[in-house]
C-alpha cells in the first residue's frame, strides 16, 4: 500500500462523519467497525443502566434476606417457647415468610431477565440479527416481575405492622 493511497484512505474518512446509532433503524443494531473501541465503548453504555437496575435489585435481595432471617429467628424462638409469644403470631409469621420468600423469587427472576437483556443487547449489537422485540419483552417482563415483588415486599411489611399494632394491644404483660 503506497503512502498516498494509505493517506487517501485517511482522508477519506475523516470526510465522511462517523456513522451515529439509529434507533429508528433498528434499536438494537449498534455499527461496530470490526476492531473499533469506540463502538464497544457505546455498547457498553448501553449496557450500564441495566447494570445498574441489577444492582438495586440485589441491595433489595438484601434487605429481603435480612428480614427473612429475622422472621425465621423469631419462628424459632416461639417454636421453642410459646409462652414468649401471643396467640397467632406463629400464623402470621409464617404468612410473613411466604410473602418474603415469594419477593426473593420474583426479585431474582428480574435480576436473571434483566442480565440476559444485557446479554441480548450485546447479541443484537453484535449479530445480524433483530432482537428488538426480545429485548423489549425481557425487559417487560423484569419490571412486571420488580413490581410483583416490591407488591408482595409491601404485603409482608403491612402484615408486620398490623401485627404489631394488634399485638401491642393484646399484650399480655401490658395488661398486668
Amino acid at each position: 500500500m503506497t503512502g498516498r493511497r494509505a493517506g487517501a484512505t485517511i482522508g477519506a474518512c475523516r470526510e465522511s462523519p462517523r456513522r451515529v446509532h439509529s434507533f429508528a433503524e433498528s434499536p438494537l443494531q449498534l455499527d461496530l467497525p470490526d476492531s473499533s473501541i469506540a463502538g464497544l465503548a457505546q455498547l457498553i453504555q448501553v449496557s450500564v443502566a441495566p447494570v445498574f437496575l441489577i444492582s438495586g435489585i440485589g441491595s433489595f435481595l438484601g434487605v429481603l434476606s435480612n428480614r427473612l432471617a429475622r422472621i425465621i429467628d423469631r419462628t424459632r424462638r416461639l417454636e421453642a417457647d410459646p409462652a414468649i409469644g401471643w396467640a397467632g403470631e406463629l400464623p402470621a409469621l409464617r404468612s410473613r415468610s411466604r410473602l418474603v420468600n415469594r419477593a426473593i423469587g420474583l426479585s431474582t427472576i428480574s435480576a436473571v431477565l434483566v442480565a440476559s437483556v444485557i446479554a441480548l443487547l450485546f447479541l443484537g449489537a453484535l449479530l445480524p440479527v433483530n432482537l428488538t422485540s426480545v429485548v423489549a419483552a425481557g425487559f417487560v417482563l423484569a419490571m412486571l416481575a420488580l413490581i410483583a415483588a416490591l407488591l408482595s415486599f409491601l404485603a409482608e411489611v403491612r402484615l408486620a405492622t398490623r401485627f404489631l399494632h394488634g399485638s401491642v394491644d393484646s399484650d399480655p404483660a401490658e395488661a398486668a
